[in-house]
């Protein structure tokens, strides 16, 4: 096990760190696979508050542009999808209440799983984006539902197809995020302190009952990503995007 990332519990409180600080936590599918493994461990713990945070100076910029790179077989990038849906799906449906503390750059699929928590608490200069669409490719990690389910539908196509970077503050106004704050360690903390004197296993239980209902429709969702992103990936656009990504250039799309 590497410790791309980690557990720590105090008490009622889990909080898991994405821990791979010099890439500014990308994950790649090592740490995915470790990510999915801890999700489950603390799901099934005694812990009844999770914090889910990210090492060093980002929350997490997305997918390992690498692990893109290196998987074209198709059988190899269905691990990779199929391990992050087991990671994100694991957060969401878990018995906790769950907190993402954005300390900094939450991207892509970083932002996705950021927002399966029950609360995300942002630092003020944090920048977030949905930005799957400059490589000319979709959300995975369950992004268009909860991105529908913070925005509605109408404004989260357009958030999708702008893939518009924004500080947590105007996210924060959008609704895309709970909290921009000035101190998000100390907001979080503030806000663990008050969890921990409330009637938890009644706001789990509510939290079981809308849960337990929208993870048909998340699993839905999960499929039509990993059947589009696969599609994506066999696109002019998406080279384009890539080649331009590693070019440090704005992309020339053509729709084809």
């Amino acid at each position: 096990m590497s410790n791309r990332v980690t557990v720590q519990y105090e008490g009622k409180v889990a909080k898991i760190t994405l821990n791979r600080p010099d890439k500014m936590n990308s994950m790649n599918q090592e740490m995915l696979e470790e990510m999915a493994e801890k999700m489950e461990e603390v799901s099934q713990s005694e812990a009844q508050i999770v914090v889910l945070s990210g090492e060093g100076r980002a929350f997490s910029a997305g997918g390992d542009i690498n692990m893109m790179l290196e998987n074209d077989d198709p059988n190899e990038f269905k691990k990779i999808m199929d391990t992050i849906e087991k990671a994100v799906k694991s957060f969401y449906s878990m018995p906790k209440i769950t907190i993402s503390k954005l300390n900094g750059a939450t991207a892509g699929l970083g932002l996705s799983l950021a927002l399966a928590a029950d609360y995300v608490i942002a630092q003020k200069e944090a920048k977030i984006a949905m930005n799957f669409i400059g490589i000319g490719l979709i959300p995975d990690g369950g992004g268009h539902f909860f991105m529908e389910q913070r925005l509605g539908t109408h404004l989260a196509k357009q958030m999708i197809w702008e893939g518009k970077m924004m500080q947590a503050e105007e996210a924060a106004k959008l609704g895309l995020v709970d909290f921009a704050t000035e101190n998000v360690e100390e907001a979080t903390q503030k806000y663990v302190g008050k969890l921990q004197h409330a009637p938890l296993r009644a706001m789990i239980q509510t939290k079981t009952i809308y849960h337990k209902e929208n993870l048909k429709k998340l699993e839905s969702y999960f499929a039509g990503e990993a059947e589009g992103q696969v599609a994506m990936r066999q696109t002019k656009d998406h080279q384009e995007g890539i080649k331009a990504f590693m070019e440090k250039r704005k992309p020339e799309f053509r729709g084809e």
